[in-house]
């Protein structure tokens, strides 16, 4: 017989004071009630209840064993309860990892809206721009700009990472505005620094269906783009972001939009997590939540 079942049935009789009442409560017959109740008493080598035709009570034995069951059946009924709580709404700490510009600017912001709707919820937001293996490194949901053909992965497709360039009024007043991707070469490009000093920064720019590239050199790189977004809004030359964070600051006339008449770069965008199990009730929320705000319009 299953021990657990046993106490069960054991702590209801010992309440209702009868085996036809547990019996009854239980949907069983009085038979199995004392079957298991017989159980127990031969795996303690011990009586639990005194029985007579007319009343059955606790031994000593009994009552002792009689409150740690029914503590532990409290226990085990908190455990489900907390288990099927966590099933029907996102509840704990998830783990996310995004590339460092997305993240500050974009993805930061919505994971505080994010927490202030879910009062139960931790996110753990790791933000950088080098390949990461979520099932080496614990995370549970990442942010990944580029493509995503790993199959041990769930990729759910967000709006593309576009982005324009653009420089300060005073820069442009200064400089002059660039008219083609190929003058930018005349111009201080304020360029990604990539992991390597070696890997160039080159920015590609599409018009009617043809793509100029052209090599970004300036006097200033830096591998965090919000560095550089700060340069070139005090003057220091032509930077190249995202699409949704410059046009604040175009709005604001802080800045201004170079190559208005061209397509920067666009890179497809996913949020993606481990492929091979059911999505926890967390992480299915925290994706849902973000298709929501950064998928396609």
């Amino acid at each position: 017989m299953d021990r657990f079942t046993s106490m069960t049935i054991f702590v209801k009789a010992a309440d209702l004071g009868s085996f036809a009442a547990a019996a009854d409560a239980m949907g069983i017959s009085p038979q199995m009630v004392a079957k298991h109740v017989v159980f127990l008493e031969d795996r303690l080598g011990t009586a639990l209840l005194h029985r007579t035709t007319r009343r059955q009570s606790l031994t000593d034995v009994g009552r002792a064993y009689y409150d740690r069951c029914k503590h532990l059946l409290l226990e085990v009924d908190a455990a489900e309860a907390v288990a099927q709580d966590m099933r029907t709404k996102p509840k704990g700490v998830l783990r996310v990892n995004a590339p460092l510009t997305f993240g500050t600017f974009s993805l930061a912001p919505f994971v505080t809206r994010y927490l202030g709707r879910y009062s139960d919820m931790q996110i753990d937001l790791t933000l950088n721009d080098r390949f990461v293996d979520p099932l080496e490194e614990g995370f549970e949901v990442m942010i990944r700009i580029g493509d995503v053909s790993d199959t041990s992965l769930i990729a759910h497709p967000l709006a593309p990472y576009q982005m324009i360039a653009c420089a300060s009024p005073e820069y442009l007043a200064r400089r002059g505005m660039p008219r083609t991707p190929a003058e930018l070469r005349q111009h201080d490009c304020l360029a990604y620094a990539y992991w390597s000093p070696s890997i160039p920064c080159r920015w590609r720019f599409t018009r009617d269906g043809k793509t100029e590239e052209v090599r970004a050199t300036g006097r200033m790189r830096s591998n965090d783009w919000k560095t550089l977004l700060c340069a070139a809004m005090e003057g220091y030359g032509i930077t190249l972001g995202p699409e949704n964070v410059l046009n604040p600051e175009i709005e604001a006339g802080r800045l201004v939009r170079v190559l208005p008449d061209y397509e920067g770069p666009s890179r497809p965008m996913h949020v993606i997590y481990p492929a091979g199990r059911r999505p926890t009730v967390k992480v299915q929320s925290f994706v849902q939540a973000v298709i929501e705000e950064f998928g396609r319009a």
